[in-house]
This record gives C-alpha cells, sequence and structure tokens, in this order.
C-alpha cells in the first residue's frame, strides 16, 4: 500500500492519501479497503444504471457500524468528499462518484425478524427480496417497493411506496427506529421518542443526515399470497380505459392497487407471440387481504374494455414482489423523469399516448402508480417526506442498451415531461429524480425543506454528508445567498 492516491476534497482541491493512511484506515476495520486493480473493486463501483461508470479513488467496504465509523472518521479527518454505497440501485448513481471515497454497505445484508412482535430488523445493504424473504417466512410483509433487487436503505430514506401502501402505509411509516452513524463520529439510535427530529428527517430526507447501520420495521400479517397479475389491452383501447383506470383508483378500497403501464409488449410467456413487440396498455392489479374480497374488488378492473390476457389470481408474495425484476435486471442505461398529478387530466393523457406511439427504445415505459389510502391519512408534516395526498405518480421509464440512443432516449423522456407540465403536482417522489434534477428539492420536500436544512445544521453542519440530493445546511445555504 504504497502508492500516493490523489483524491476529490470537500474543498474542491484534491488530496493525498498516502499508503500510510490507507494501511492505518484497513487496520481498523472488520471490511476491507479496494483501489483500482484490486479484486473486487469494478464489483464493488458497478451499480444498477449502466449509465453510470465512475471510478471512485478508495473504496471502503463496510462489515458492520464500526466500519462506517472508521470510514466517516478518515473521511472526515481527510477532508475527503464521501458516497455511501447500499443498494447501488438509485437512478442518479449517487452511491458513486468518481475520484471520490466510497462507502460500500452492500455487504451488510442481515435480516432479523422478531415474529412475536411483528418487528423486522435490516441493515443497510439488504435489498427488498431480502426483507420480503425473511418476513414472508412468519406470513409478515413490510410496506416496500416493487423490485426486488432495490436495496432497503435508499427506498426507505426516500419515502418508499409499493403494492401494499395503500393498506399500510409508506415504509417511512412502518419505520421504528434507526441506527445511525452521524458526521462527528458518534452512533445515536433514532426514534420517535430518541433523537425525534433526526428520526423524522430520516423519514424521506435522504442519506443527508448520517449513514444509517441498521432499519427496524414495523411488518404486517399478510399471509404468504395475495391476488395480483395483470391484465393486457391493445394500445388502441388506452384513450377509453386510462380514465376508467383513474376512476377505479379514485374509489378503491384500502386493500386494491392498481397501476398501469404504457409500452411495447415484452415477449412474456403467457401474452400470444404475435402481441410481442406491439404497443400495449397493461394494468398492474395487487389486492392485500381475502381472495373472495379481492375478487369482487377486482371485477370492474376485469370487466374493462377487451383484453388480451387476463392473468390475475393468487400468487405468492414474494413471487409478486420480484414480477417485474426480468425488465429491470442491471447494466443497461436508464433515465428517468418523473411528475405527480393528483388528477390525469385530458391532456395529460394525450401527451402520453402520444409519446407512446414513438416510444425511442422497445423497453421504454410510462408507468403510473396509483398512491392513497393509509399513506393520504398522515399528516403532510408528520415526516420529512410530505406528499400525502391520494395522488398519481408517473415515471418516464427511458431504458436502452446502445449508447448510440442517448440523445434520442433522454430527449423523449424530457418532452414528455415538459408536455404534461400543466397538470402537474407541485411535488415529486425523490427517489425518482435523475442526477440533472436536483433543483427540484422544493418540490421533493414542499414546507418541509426548512426543517430538513435546519436538522442538517445540527447533525451535519459542515454538510460531509452530501453527495447524495443534498439537502444543505441552512448556515450553508444562507451564506451562499
Amino acid at each position: 500500500m504504497s502508492d500516493i492516491i490523489e483524491m476529490n476534497g470537500l474543498d474542491g482541491t484534491r488530496k493525498k492519501i498516502t499508503g500510510a493512511d490507507r494501511e492505518a484506515l484497513a487496520a481498523a476495520l472488520r471490511g476491507e479497503t479496494l483501489i483500482e486493480g484490486d479484486a473486487g473493486y469494478d464489483a464493488a463501483r458497478s451499480i444498477w444504471n449502466g449509465m453510470i461508470d465512475r471510478k471512485p479513488g478508495l473504496v471502503v467496504h463496510a462489515m458492520g457500524a464500526s466500519d462506517i465509523q472508521s470510514a466517516v472518521a478518515f473521511a472526515k479527518e481527510k477532508g475527503l468528499r464521501m458516497a455511501v454505497r447500499s443498494g447501488g440501485h438509485q437512478i442518479a448513481g449517487l452511491a458513486v462518484e468518481e475520484g471520490s471515497l466510497m462507502l460500500d454497505l452492500s455487504g451488510m445484508r442481515s435480516v432479523h425478524v422478531d415474529p412475536e412482535a411483528g418487528t423486522v430488523r435490516a441493515e443497510p445493504g439488504a435489498t427488498l427480496g431480502d426483507v420480503d424473504r425473511e418476513s414472508q417466512v412468519h406470513g409478515l410483509a413490510v410496506p416496500v417497493g416493487v423490485n426486488s433487487t432495490t436495496g432497503i436503505a435508499g427506498l426507505t430514506l426516500g419515502g418508499g411506496f409499493g403494492w401494499i401502501t395503500r393498506k399500510y402505509g409508506m415504509t417511512v411509516d412502518n419505520l421504528l427506529s434507526a441506527d445511525v452513524v452521524l458526521a462527528d463520529g458518534r452512533c445515536v439510535k433514532a426514534s420517535k421518542t430518541e433523537h425525534p427530529d433526526l428520526f423524522w428527517a430520516l423519514c424521506g430526507g435522504g442519506g443527508n443526515f448520517g449513514v444509517v447501520s441498521s432499519f427496524e420495521f414495523q411488518g404486517h400479517a399478510i399471509g404468504t399470497e395475495v391476488l395480483s397479475g395483470l391484465v393486457i389491452h391493445p394500445f388502441s383501447e388506452a384513450a377509453t380505459l386510462l380514465p376508467k383506470f383513474q376512476e377505479i383508483c379514485d374509489k378503491a378500497p384500502d386493500e386494491l392497487t392498481v397501476w398501469s403501464v404504457l409500452r411495447k409488449a415484452p415477449p412474456l410467456p403467457f401474452l400470444p407471440e404475435d402481441w410481442h413487440g406491439r404497443e400495449v396498455l397493461i394494468f398492474a392489479a395487487c389486492y392485500v387481504g381475502d381472495m373472495a374480497k379481492g375478487e369482487e374488488a377486482m371485477r370492474e378492473l376485469r370487466a374493462l374494455g377487451t383484453p388480451i390476457i387476463d392473468v390475475i389470481g393468487p400468487h405468492p408474495f414474494t413471487g409478486w414482489q420480484a414480477a417485474f425484476d426480468p425488465l429491470l435486471t442491471p447494466g443497461a442505461r436508464n433515465y428517468w423523469k418523473s411528475r405527480d398529478f393528483l388528477k390525469l387530466g385530458r391532456g395529460t393523457i394525450e401527451a402520453i399516448l402520444g409519446a407512446v406511439e414513438e416510444l425511442p427504445d422497445p423497453q421504454c415505459e410510462i408507468f403510473i402508480a396509483h398512491v392513497g389510502g393509509a399513506m393520504a391519512r398522515v399528516p403532510s408534516d408528520a415526516t420529512a417526506y410530505p406528499q400525502r395526498d391520494s395522488h398519481f405518480t408517473m415515471n418516464v421509464h427511458t431504458r436502452w442498451d446502445d449508447p448510440a440512443k442517448d440523445a434520442d432516449c433522454i430527449g423523449w423522456a424530457r418532452d414528455l415531461f415538459d408536455a404534461t407540465a400543466a397538470d402537474a403536482a407541485p411535488s415529486v417522489y425523490v427517489n425518482f429524480l435523475p442526477a440533472d434534477d436536483a433543483g427540484r428539492l422544493a418540490e421533493a420536500y414542499g414546507g418541509n425543506l426548512n426543517r430538513l436544512q435546519e436538522i442538517k445544521a445540527r447533525y451535519d453542519p459542515t454538510n460531509l454528508f452530501r453527495v447524495n440530493h443534498n439537502i444543505q445546511p441552512q448556515q450553508v445555504r444562507q451564506a451562499a445567498q
């Protein structure tokens, strides 16, 4: 470890890290340090979005809270910029930064379930699939997202919503406590009774306030099966069916969630082959609860139009949670643009339909999620995540493999984003923001942003945790004005 590494400093200068510095850090770790050329370095820096190809100056592969403390202390002592990687699934790719320190938590994947208390404790490297599988051993579930390879840490810290959010609330609504390593090196427990301001900020405020080494969630007894599946229609029916989709969502019971996807049909084994590659409207639905009641709740949805295929039925919850994984494998190039809508207006629907007719790649899609129910009965200032109205979230999910298509694919997403501005709500889900949407933090946090800046000033006054959708501490923001 004799070579000197030049790394990015917090003050904008380059910092020299010697072999002796690295040796001292390595000696303090249960895990290991990695630099370019070491076995495991490329795996550590590779994340879900294939557009991100950055080389950190030094990787700390952590195995526990003590390793996190050592990495934070090292970054602070040496004045280094530090990125934190958990699941590595964030669209903006902020888990890794060229030339900076990367704290890699992906090896911390333990999940422990207390079936008597109904609680689930997960380390920050755990994926949603890890949490689902261990919880379902006991018939429990935590409301999380819809792609099982997503990391639990990033999802939770941004808010978190999925198939059972309407019934049980958002992921942050089910967070009981978090163990956090702060910028000053302390490891504290944050909950509604201990460091309550910090806990509030963690419930949607991202990785701005510290590094979470463990999350504790409330689980819910849902059993091991849900009534779920897809109803796929020809795209020609979309103009008629999308307004009806909105009506169904608005009056659905909490147990029922219905989302829509517009795209070219993938080669699904249950879909007639002559529909593969053609534009379709997909309704994805999930009912958590009694199957007979679920059949009744889905009756109107399944009676719409003339579907190509209807594959709704009882499915293992873990299987449904991973159903979309084949369309979201790592390595492809991805770019997202997102908007919230309280209602899907006529102009918005027309813009969406027009965009589907010009899909730049067969992997691109427009995803419209509806959330409400239990999550909408939480006050907007109860958590850092503020958008508590029943609403639709549109994610323009642009995905492709050929770098030569970058401009066309990104431009298509931006064009649809612009075309739907008139109907949009003044909010956005922070986990859907690409790197070039950093200016939308006021939309992401609304009236909660000022309080977040104040809490940031108390827990991270020097903005050590800045490689993220950054909330600047109050005095830094004022000084910059």
